[in-house]
């Protein structure tokens, strides 16, 4: 039977807000909010960072178009320490996905991250992440 998909997660892990600017918005956040700078990794042609501060962390990146707007996160990401059981369920659950299969960045944190999209009744992406180990 299946779960909810917090029994496949440990936390949330990120929220998403692309940029057009990424040097920018790093100062911005590092200099001006006073969060840490956790990374920069490349993603293809563009470049991706990681800023936190307490119990939050944004990835932001380049390469896609950014709202200028309230309301311009682009989606949340929960921990999951098993993403291939977290996607059995979550294909048990009958949600909808985004991709059709578990995806991975290699370049992210040290050894990359596995991951899948699926949608929440509003429209919005709901990530669940895994950084490898």
């Amino acid at each position: 039977m299946a779960k909810p998909m917090t029994a496949f997660t440990t936390d949330l892990q990120h929220s998403g807000m692309p940029t057009e600017h990424l040097d920018e918005t790093i100062e911005f956040y590092t200099k001006v909010l006073g969060f840490e700078l956790l990374g920069v990794f490349p993603n293809g042609d563009n470049r991706c960072a990681f800023l936190k501060y307490g119990h939050l962390t944004i990835e932001t990146w380049e390469g896609d178009p950014a709202p200028g707007i309230a309301g311009a996160i682009n989606h949340w990401a929960f921990d999951t320490p098993d993403i291939e059981a977290a996607w059995a369920n979550a294909q048990e659950l009958g949600l909808k996905c985004r991709e059709t299969e578990i995806q991975s960045i290699p370049t992210f944190w040290e050894h990359g991250i596995r991951y899948f999209n699926v949608f929440g009744p509003n429209g919005e992406t709901i990530e669940f992440c895994q950084i490898v180990k």
